[in-house]
């Protein structure tokens, strides 16, 4: 599949935009792409799917990062699943999450990115900003899926799926 000229319907990604940077890189094209490739890898429909993503600076996901995870610095990526959808044993897969209608689509939550802190990491590992940008929204929604890197056996799992769908998307391992 062809995620670039693809006319499919891809699910619903409502971007708010806070720092103008994120429009003049493409975030919002970048979020569908991402996400659309991960639902492929993961066998998910396209459609009945929502979740909000904030693109924001520092100073915004620092304070968020403060309010939410006790953290006081800036980060590159936050999740805030709308469910508790982790898997119980360590390494397995989270349960399917099942899309809702054109209706009423099923909430996966929120994320925020951070612009600055994306553009240091990016330059820090000498990669185009939109290709470091592509796997933080797929870490980001995998986390929204129930995905998480807590032990080595489910973070094996989640990046062997960040792997595989940023090749889908002919991206390098960025591990």
């Amino acid at each position: 599949m062809d995620f670039e000229d693809d006319d499919s319907p891809l699910p619903l990604v409502d971007c708010v935009i806070e720092d103008p940077r994120w429009e003049a890189l493409g975030i919002e094209a970048i979020s569908l792409r991402a996400i659309g490739a991960a639902l492929t890898q993961l066998d998910l429909p396209e459609t009945g799917l929502t979740l909000c993503l904030l693109a924001c600076d520092d100073t915004r996901i620092a304070t968020l990062n403060a309010d939410f995870r006790g953290k006081p610095q800036p980060t590159n990526v936050l999740s805030w699943p709308s469910d508790e959808r982790a898997a119980e044993t360590p390494g397995a897969a989270p349960a399917p999450v099942i899309p809702g209608d054109a209706d009423m689509p099923e909430e996966l939550g929120d994320l925020a990115i951070s612009y600055d802190t994306c553009a240091r990491e990016a330059e820090a590992a000498g990669k185009p900003m939109a290709d470091h940008v592509t796997h933080l929204v797929i870490h980001g929604f995998l986390h929204l899926l129930g995905y998480d890197h807590i032990d080595d056996a489910d973070a094996a799992l989640m990046e062997g799926l960040e792997v595989a769908i940023l090749a889908r998307l002919g991206l390098d391992n960025p591990y």
